[in-house]
Formats: structure tokens, C-alpha cells, sequence
């Protein structure tokens, strides 16, 4: 402090030597008293005090007189003078001519106090040591201050270094980072000395990087004062994950960037669940839009059914009855062919829109296959060749062999709208004992029969979504994303399984696993009108009952013209009527879905007291409840044949129950 306070004391003990009045020394004597924030005080060689002034006074309590002539070490604590320290602070002020140092110091009432000293020696105009000049000021509450300090920057450390499931830690202006918490460690992979030093960039996708993002992301920061965003990060392991970011540049007094505090989170698994619950979502939303379509079609179908019932009925007859012209028979089977493309359309709708009441057979695929090739290749364009590759022997699987015909015809269509330029399409089968499918719970023993193109192909999120109804990636009006769902849904009721195989650019194969048939699946002879009976029955006296005057006049004709006695009703009450009135009938053929009595409620109720009576329903819908008994089933529009079948059927019921 040479120039300061020190340097002025050594000038009241020698001022002769600097030039210096009495005059001049009374001066800086009232200086020294007058300053209270300091302790300045004389010592003699040996260390004892010889002036005290009032800052002295106040920092440690002794008045002037209690403390003159006492030994200066009594301001130190009982364990720095079992050190030695106040002779070591002589010591070095001598042979250094200043010891500077910080340490407790104790007042007159036993407190402590933080004190900054600085001790120099005296020496008079002979350069004898005639004493010691000492400066101390309290520095408690700067050293409180800082402690505190310290501690909060410790309890903050410790507190980011805590968090784990943050990963927090600083950048230098130009993106280097400068420290790494524990929740960085964990999240990243990387080790605090493995990081520190490299560039925040590391993190990002190869993608973001070409992309210009790390530093496009720190100069918004600076400039918006926060970044925030979302986006796919990099852990040491290559590892992806879906991160949140925030940014905030950090300045100092002046508004200089120092660099940037960066808080990533993982938010993977929350960006999972809300991508699984908008699926669910879409998928409920889609639900609610089939079973709309399902209630509706289901409506339609009934009428539109009805409709082809009674023009399918009628041109029957009426080719029956036409005279041997070619041409005019040509028109009548035209017409007819398309009355069954329409009752076949409005089937495959129902079976989009319901689950549909299969009739599992014995079924050979290769001779299906090869009895569908001409349908397959009029439907397919001249661009497009099939192939079919069966072994020499297959065995029969048990599926409805109608469904599987539609379900193939299906894939055709899909497999050649895959290959705009033509291409080729591949129908194999092939055995299978124990395969290893997705979510298996088939029989062990299975068919596979797939359909492969050569075509687009289809990418892993369209290939995850391509049996969801409703999905399709055709253009409006050329697809309605429902051919593979009911694909699906036949291999699921079949007891098999559906799985895609594809890749963008090369092709597609659509696998159907079906169950092979064997001798216990033979099915028994049902109550079903599309089995044939042993023997056609007798003339029979039947009462037909239909809502519809349309199907119950063609329904009338077709009964008359297999020879039976009819009796018509256009309700069920009209038919218990009929029955009342004691007309002896021996079977009943009714419309299920009429106004106030199906045609089901109709059969129990008649079963009650006729129950010789036989029965047959003819339903527009696919589905019908599951308990109807010995009651035959008849799927309209239906021809004369299917009639005649079903009404044998019946009748055969009645004698097996009979015997």
C-alpha cells in the first residue's frame, strides 16, 4: 500500500525525512483518527500496540486505553496463536517489508470477524525497525456475501447435475459445449469428458445438419431472445429420439453474448402415445363410418335385393316361357347376368359392412383358380398375364368357396392397378405345417395361397395401413379401400390369417393362409337352400310371405310353376290368419325383414302350434341371429333353382325330425 495509509504513517514517524513540517504530521495524525472503516494502528518491534485509532475502536471494540501496551495477538484466535501466527506475520512483514492476509479476528466480547490485514514495518532515519504500521478492515459481510454466493452456485450445480430427466448444459457463442449435466449423460449417451469441447451439432440428423439447423437455431436464440422446438436427435449410439428443445442466449451487464443454455427433454414416448391416440382416433372415427355405411347398406340392400329378387324371378319365367328365338333369349340371359352382377355387388357391400355368414366347403384351390381364369383375365387388361403355379397334389382347405372367389378376384384387381404398364401376376399355393405368422392362433396345419405382382409396391407406413377399411392410395373413384379389409376379414373368419409382404419399387404379395379341410370338416347336411336335397319334394301346399307385393307375386310364380298349391300373406298377422282359418299348409316361405314380425319371430310363433309346419327365410341382409333352428336359410335375389333346393332342404328337416 505504498502511497496509501501506510506510506503516510511512516511519514508522521520520520517527517523530517520526506521534508515534512509538525505542522504537516498533526495533519495526517487527524487523517489516521478520522477514518472509522479501517483498524490503523502502530505496533512497537515486538509487537505491541503504541496508537489505536477510532476505526480500531470500532471494528474491534477496545477503547485507546484498554488497549495501549497490550500484545497485538490478542485480536487473534486461541488456535492462530497456538500457530504462531501473529509472530509470523512480524516475521514476514520484516524480511518482506509487507505481509498481506485475510483471516478471523476477535473483538473485545469474544465474536469473530472476517479481517483483511496488511502489516508493513517502520523503520526511523537509520533504518533501525522502530515498529509496525497495521491496516484491518471487516470484510464479514463481503465474505458472507460471498460464501453465500458460493453456496447457491454449489446447491445450483448440484441441482442441475440432479436432474435427470433434462438434459441441460451450456454453449460458447459459436455452438461448442462447455459443460454437461447428468441428465445429458443419460439422455445422450455421452460421458461429460467425451462431449465437452465438440459441437452441439453432433446431436443432429444427418438431414438438419446438411439443412444448415444447429446454427439457424442459434442465431434465432440470439436474435429472439428463446428458440423452442421439436425434432429427431441423435444419441451416441445412433440411437433416434424425438426431443424438445429450448435455447435462451445468455449476456452479460452490457448485452455481450457470453453463449447459450440449452434444455433438451425426450418426449419419444409421449409423441408415441399421441400418435397412437390419433390412430385410435381415426380409427374409431372410421369404425363409426362403417357401421354408419353398414346401417344404411344394410337398408338399401334389403330393397335393392327385393328389387333384383322379383326381376331375377320374373326373367326366369319368362325365358321359360319364350319361343325358340336366339336373339330374344340372347337379351333375356343378358339381362338376367346382370340382375346377378348387381345382387352380387350389394352382397360384397354387406360383407364390407357386417360380418357375413360364411358356408365353409371343401375346397380345391387349384380347380377354383383355373374355373375363375376367364372371369379373371376379362376383368384384368390384354397388358397383364396370370400365372398359376400349383404343386402336383394340394390338399382341399375348408373356406366359402364364393368369398375366396371374390377375395382373389380382388387381389387381381389390386395387383393389376399395381402395374400400370402390365406386368405379370403370380397365383401360387403351397403347403405348410406349423408356419410362423404374425399373431398366430391357426391351425397348425395350412395352406398358403398368394398372389404376387410385379408392380409399385408399397412403403413401410402404406404397408402398416393397407388392410385399414377406407385406406386406399388409389386416385377418387377408382378405389373405395375396402378390397383388402374384406380380404382380411374372410381370412379371420376362415380361422387363417392375411400377410403382406412389399417393397417400394419391388412388387407386392398378398399371402392367405387358409386351413386344410379333412375328413371330420365334412359338413353335414344343413338346413341351407344351396345344397341340393336327395330327392325333390312332392307338391306341397305353401303359404309365401313378403311385404314387397313385387317379390310376393314372383315369389307365387315360381312356387306355381315347381307344381306347388300357394297362398299368399303380405304381413305375418295376414299369415297367422291364413293358418287361423284352418288351411292346412305344409311349409312356409317368408321374408325375414318385415314391419312388426320377422320372418324368424314369425316361425317361432307358428312352431307353437303348428310344428309340422316346415320353414323357409329369405333375407336381403348377410346376417341372420345365430339360434333359428331347423329354420332354412335363402339368400336373395335367388333363382328358381335355389328356391326348389331350399324347399327340398326344408322338407328333409321335417322328415329327419319326424324319424
Amino acid at each position: 500500500m505504498k502511497g496509501g495509509v501506510l506510506s503516510q504513517m511512516r511519514t508522521m514517524e520520520r517527517p523530517e525525512r520526506y521534508g515534512l513540517s509538525l505542522t504537516d504530521e498533526g495533519r495526517y495524525r487527524l487523517l489516521v483518527e478520522a477514518v472509522t472503516d479501517y483498524a490503523i494502528y502502530m505496533l512497537d518491534p515486538d509487537g505491541y500496540v503504541t496508537s489505536w485509532n477510532a476505526g480500531a475502536r470500532r471494528s474491534t471494540g477496545y477503547e485507546r486505553k484498554e488497549i495501549l501496551g497490550e500484545h497485538f495477538s490478542r485480536f487473534y484466535t486461541p488456535e492462530d496463536r497456538t500457530r504462531g501466527l501473529p509472530v509470523h506475520t512480524l516475521e514476514v512483514a520484516e524480511k518482506q517489508d509487507k505481509c498481506e492476509e485475510e483471516g478471523w479476528r476477535v473483538r473485545k466480547d469474544g465474536t469473530r470477524f472476517w479481517a483483511h490485514a496488511v502489516c508493513e514495518p517502520v523503520h526511523d532515519h537509520a533504518g533501525r525497525l522502530v515498529g509496525f504500521a497495521v491496516i484491518t478492515r471487516d470484510l464479514t459481510e463481503r465474505r458472507k456475501a460471498a460464501e453465500e454466493l458460493k453456496q447457491s452456485n454449489e446447491q445450483f450445480r448440484i441441482l442441475v447435475q440432479s436432474v435427470t430427466d433434462y438434459a441441460i448444459y451450456m454453449l460458447d457463442p459459436g455452438g461448442i459445449i462447455s459443460n454437461w449435466n447428468a441428465g445429458a449423460e443419460r439422455l445422450k449417451g455421452y460421458r461429460s469428458d467425451e462431449i465437452v469441447g465438440q459441437h452441439y451439432s453432433k446431436f443432429f440428423t444427418e438431414e438438419d445438419r446438411e439443412a444448415g439447423l444447429p446454427d439457424r437455431n442459434l442465431k434465432i436464440a440470439a436474435r429472439q431472445g428463446r428458440f423452442e422446438s421439436e425434432g429427431w436427435r441423435i444419441r451416441k449410439d445412433g440411437s433416434r429420439f424425438w426431443a424438445s428443445v429450448v435455447v435462451d442466449p445468455i449476456r452479460d451487464e452490457t448485452g455481450k453474448l457470453l453463449g447459450f443454455a440449452k434444455v433438451t427433454r425426450d418426449f419419444t414416448e409421449r409423441r408415441n402415445t399421441q400418435q397412437a391416440l390419433e390412430q385410435a382416433r381415426e380409427a374409431l372415427f372410421q369404425s363409426q363410418k362403417l357401421e354408419a355405411i353398414g346401417q344404411l347398406t344394410g337398408g338399401v340392400a334389403h330393397d335393392f335385393n327385393n328389387i333384383l329378387a322379383a326381376i331375377l324371378g320374373s326373367l326366369e319365367l319368362v325365358r321359360k316361357r319364350l319361343p325358340d328365338d336366339r336373339q330374344t333369349s340372347a337379351l333375356v340371359n343378358n339381362a338376367i347376368l346382370a340382375a346377378q352382377r348387381g345382387a352380387t355387388l350389394t352382397q360384397r357391400m354387406l360383407m364390407f359392412a357386417r360380418r357375413q355368414k360364411l358356408h365353409p366347403e371343401r375346397t380345391d384351390i387349384p380347380s377354383l383358380v383355373r374355373g375363375m381364369g376367364g372371369l379373371m383375365q376379362r376383368t384384368l387388361t390384354s397388358s397383364v398375364r396370370i400365372e398359376t403355379r400349383f404343386p402336383l397334389t394340394l390338399p382341399p382347405v375348408l373356406v366359402d368357396p364364393n368369398q375366396l372367389e371374390s377375395a382373389l378376384l380382388n387381389l387381381a384387381i389390386n395387383a393389376r392397378d399395381a402395374m400400370p404398364g402390365g406386368g405379370t401376376i403370380v397365383i401360387a399355393a403351397r403347403e405348410e405345417s406349423r408356419p410362423s405368422l404374425p399373431d398366430r392362433t391357426t391351425p397348425d396345419h395350412l395352406v398358403c395361397l398368394s398372389v404376387t405382382d410385379n408392380g409399385e409396391g408399397m412403403d413401410e407406413e402404406t404397408l402398416e395401413r393397407a388392410v385399414e377399411p377406407f385406406f386406399t392410395t388409389k386416385g377418387v373413384g377408382k378405389g373405395t379401400g375396402l378390397g383388402l379389409s374384406m380380404v382380411k376379414g374372410l381370412a379371420d373368419e376362415s380361422n387363417g390369417r392375411l400377410v403382406l409382404k412389399s417393397k417400394k419399387g419391388q412388387g407386392t404379395t398378398v399371402e392367405l393362409w387358409l386351413p386344410v379341410a379333412h375328413a371330420e370338416d365334412e359338413l353335414p347336411k344343413l338346413a341351407d337352400g344351396t345344397r341340393d336335397a336327395a330327392t325333390p319334394p312332392p307338391p306341397l301346399t305353401v303359404l309365401a310371405v313378403d311385404d314387397d307385393n313385387l317379390v310376393l307375386m314372383n315369389v307365387e310364380a315360381m312356387l306355381q310353376d315347381l307344381g306347388h298349391n300357394v297362398y299368399t300373406a303380405s304381413s305375418a298377422a295376414e299369415a297367422m290368419e291364413v293358418l287361423h282359418r284352418g288351411t292346412h299348409v305344409d311349409l312356409i316361405v317368408s321374408d325375414q325383414a318385415m314391419p312388426h314380425m320377422t320372418g324368424i319371430q314369425l316361425a317361432e310363433l307358428v312352431k307353437e302350434t303348428w310344428p309340422d309346419i316346415a320353414f323357409v327365410i329369405a333375407t336381403g341382409y348377410l346376417e341372420l341371429p345365430t339360434d333359428v333352428g331347423d329354420v332354412v336359410t335363402l339368400t336373395k335375389p335367388y333363382m328358381e333353382s335355389d328356391l326348389r333346393r331350399a324347399i327340398a332342404a326344408a322338407i328333409e328337416g321335417r322328415r329327419a325330425r319326424a324319424d
